[in-house]
């Protein structure tokens, strides 16, 4: 399945993983020079969380393009659709 997100929605997501990949780097780091534990647990927990998040989103864009069906042309499904995919990012 192709990625049917708009360019705005494809831009977030870019920006999503280059933080995500940021956070991954500065674990990294920590390890490397043998920070405490707590620290790259409560690093770990925050990427771990970013990338779920981005998960949810890419499966809300799913949902929004295979099972709503574009959303786009009927207003109500926009923001229906709008609705969930918020509360999936939200909640993950």
């Amino acid at each position: 399945m192709k990625l049917g997100a708009t360019p705005e929605q494809r831009a977030k997501m870019s920006k999503r993983l280059a933080r995500i990949e940021g956070q991954l780097r500065g674990i990294q780091r920590l390890v490397e020079s043998d920070a405490d534990c707590e620290l790259v647990l409560q690093q770990t927990s925050a990427a771990r969380k970013a990338l779920d998040r981005a998960f949810f989103e890419m499966l809300a864009c799913v949902i929004e393009d295979g099972v709503v069906g574009r959303a786009d042309a009927d207003p109500k499904a926009a923001r229906v659709m709008g609705e969930v995919r918020e509360l999936m990012t939200r909640y993950a």
